[in-house]
This record gives structure tokens, C-alpha cells and sequence, in this order.
């Protein structure tokens, strides 16, 4: 099964990332209020249905693909 996991800085915690490219679409004329920079990972795994892939992908992202303080998940699994 494959899935997408996409981690982001949580609203209010800093991102220097984010705030150097607003920054340079800024310079290049466009009008951008907020950037903000994250990760794109991209899972294949084997699960029986979706809900059990969910469920271990939230694992994975409790125990290492993000930081629930600082960070935000959006998990996108095919077929749901």
C-alpha cells in the first residue's frame, strides 16, 4: 500500500525556511503573506486495509518521522 506523509512546523513555531523563500518570492515581485517549509515521505507498506496502514503510519510518525511539539502530519493513504 502506498502512502504520503507530509510534516510541517506547526502554526506559530519558527521556520526559518519558510521565512527565507517568502522572502525571495518577494524579491522576484510575487505577493506571498506566509511560506512555510516541510517534508514530503513517501511510504510503501504492507497493511490489510487502510485503517491498519493509518494506524502504523501514525507509529511511525509518534515514534520517528516527526516531532508532535513542533510539527504537524497530514497522512494521505491510497484508497481512502
Amino acid at each position: 500500500m502506498k502512502a504520503t506523509v507530509l510534516v510541517r512546523p506547526k502554526q506559530g513555531i519558527l521556520d526559518p525556511q519558510g521565512d527565507a523563500v517568502q522572502h525571495s518570492l518577494h524579491k522576484l515581485g510575487f505577493d506571498v503573506s506566509t511560506a512555510r517549509v516541510g517534508r514530503v515521505i513517501d511510504l510503501e507498506l504492507e497493511a490489510p486495509g487502510v485503517d491498519e496502514a493509518r494506524a502504523t503510519i501514525e507509529r511511525m510518525c509518534a515514534e520517528l518521522l516527526a516531532n508532535p511539539l513542533i510539527e504537524s502530519v497530514e497522512i494521505q493513504v491510497d484508497g481512502s
